[in-house]
């Protein structure tokens, strides 16, 4: 089996994912998630998809992961960029705008949320998040389900960080300052810079007023980061030796990572705006408490997502988030594609032509997918495809017996190598190479257009399968059924009724006139041998 090869940050080269337990694994992978002021934009899931795409590739290879993602949900302030994380929290902030959505009658008028209540805020958007990570097929976000501990909360995990402050403290790597802050001294730790390529002498964060010239003043070195601050009208606080306040924004990540992966882990993952100053202070502040010779042994982190060759902006009307997305029709397969597709260390362009292309080819592989699932086991249900209106019982049911389908069959081992069983180790190489999504689609797209009726179609479909197993979207080739769709869904089939019959008397006028109602309402139809299918057309 090929060996997973990823670009390190830390070191600018290839690396080869060699797990600290040893080859059987597991790989500890750690993953900065989002924090939950608001709803999760297509750019935060990009970064998050990616190193799904990552986790799932290793799994393929055969050693398993365990994977963690932690949900912020305190001490991420506005100035992020900021090593003190200066401004405001993130959750004072979205208690204002859901107070002002309340007032304006913009907010989700079935939801009951106390604007002022800063954990009522984070759960409302943190189970949000959760239902977008899952339609996504975000793995971590599917385990958490039953095993929460795999996406923890900072404020679920304040006494470990104070532990860490004090064993910081006591091995000269932290002091309190004059101002009653617990700052990390940058100077106590020689690598302090070399993640982001920031030497201390460029060092000057807090400078250009993002932080008050007090607490400035109070630095042993301009570098400093803060670990703890003191304010005893913050919009959530803790009872510390060093007085009620709250952490650095940066503690959250090494505390959960070292309780849950260890304090040394084999993958760090992020976007690139983590790099500096987030993850650069992750490790000084891991390696300072526990004593060790790296944090995270590899870096893995995602470039930035533009809209239409522009920056994501709301003032521009192309900022996304999943679920804007899904209300106009896109299906999570054709997102997850789309934002997945480019190589990770590269810019990715999302268009609304790009979504329709992703369409089209998961569409051909779940074609393919049926027509070997019906030679496998004649007579039952689709297995998966465009149509949005499966029901779960059957989507279930398809799933399960996918998942038992080598168990139970009488598989042909005499029968030559159909398309995709060649395939699959192509597939499989590219993605071991840097994750060359490119490469690994192109290798899926050549063998869906081979047909070979003498390939063994359990062997086939199992193929298949391996290579969905990182690409992800064959069970989500559904659109999301949102509020009033029970409505909408019987307006549509009452009129597929209406034009199927008048087609069945030939007036083609009466058809014509429901054909363009259907259209009107925003629905493609298409006409098989078995009825009518319609699913929503993708609006921009």
């Amino acid at each position: 089996m090929p060996v997973v090869h990823i670009h390190n940050t830390l070191t600018g080269e290839l690396a080869e994912i060699k797990p600290i337990a040893g080859a059987a694994g597991p790989v500890t992978f750690y993953t900065c998630g989002p924090t939950v002021y608001d709803d999760a934009h297509i750019g935060n899931f990009r970064s998050f998809l990616n190193a799904d795409i990552l986790r799932r590739t290793i799994e393929l290879t055969g050693t398993p992961v365990r994977h963690v993602m932690n949900i912020t949900d305190v001490g991420h302030m506005t100035d992020d960029t900021n090593a003190d994380g200066a401004g405001e929290d993130k959750m004072a902030v979205a208690g204002r705008r859901l107070a002002e959505a309340k007032k304006s009658g913009k907010i989700h008028v079935d939801v009951a949320i106390d604007a002022n209540d800063p954990m009522a805020i984070a759960d409302f958007y943190a189970n949000r998040f959760l239902e977008d990570a899952r339609l996504l097929g975000l793995k971590v976000a599917i385990e958490a389900q039953s095993d929460p501990s795999l996406m923890p909360r900072p404020t679920q995990w304040i006494s470990q960080m104070l532990d860490m402050i004090k064993q910081l403290i006591e091995r000269d790597h932290a002091y309190v300052a004059s101002d009653g802050a617990v700052y990390f001294n940058v100077k106590s730790f020689a690598d302090y810079g070399k993640l982001s390529g920031n030497t201390l002498e460029n060092l000057r964060e807090g400078e250009g007023g993002r932080i008050s010239a007090q607490h400035q003043a109070a630095k042993k070195n301009p570098g400093d980061f803060m670990l703890w601050k003191p304010d005893p009208h913050h919009v959530l606080k803790w009872d510390s030796p060093y007085g009620a306040g709250y952490p650095g924004w940066h503690l959250e990540c090494s505390a959960m990572a070292a309780g849950l992966l260890g304090a040394e882990i084999d993958i760090h993952s992020g976007g690139e705006d983590n790099i500096f100053p987030h993850h650069e202070c992750e490790i000084a502040q891991s390696r300072c408490a526990h004593n060790k010779p790296s944090f995270a042994r590899l870096w893995f982190h995602t470039r930035h997502l533009i809209v239409e060759g522009e920056k994501m902006s709301k003032s521009k009307g192309n900022f996304f988030t999943a679920r804007d997305l899904f209300a106009k029709g896109v299906t999570p397969a054709a997102l997850r594609l789309e934002i997945t597709r480019t190589h990770y260390r590269t810019n990715a362009n999302f268009t609304m032509q790009g979504l329709a292309d992703c369409q089209r080819m998961i569409d051909r592989w779940s074609r393919a997918a049926e027509a070997l699932q019906a030679k496998v086991t004649p007579g039952t249900p689709r297995l998966v495809g465009g149509d949005a209106h499966i029901s779960a019982s059957a989507k279930n049911a398809n799933v399960n017996a996918n998942a038992n389908i080598n168990a139970r069959a009488n598989i042909n081992h005499n029968a030559p190598a159909g398309p995709f069983e060649i395939a699959l180790p192509r597939f499989t190489q590219a993605l071991c190479e840097d994750l060359n999504m490119a490469r690994a689609i192109a290798a899926l797209n050549e063998a869906v257009a081979v047909e070979d009726n003498s390939a063994c179609a359990h062997r086939e479909l199992a193929a298949l399968q391996k290579m969905d197993s990182v690409l992800g979207v064959l069970e989500r080739n559904t659109q999301v059924a949102t509020s009033g769709d029970g409505d909408f869904e019987a307006k549509v089939n009452a009129l597929i009724e209406v034009r199927a019959a008048a087609r069945r008397n030939k007036d083609f006028a009466a058809s014509d006139r429901a054909r363009d109602e259907l259209v009107s309402l925003g629905v493609q139809i298409k006409d098989g041998a078995t009825g009518t299918t319609w699913t929503r057309a993708v609006r921009a």
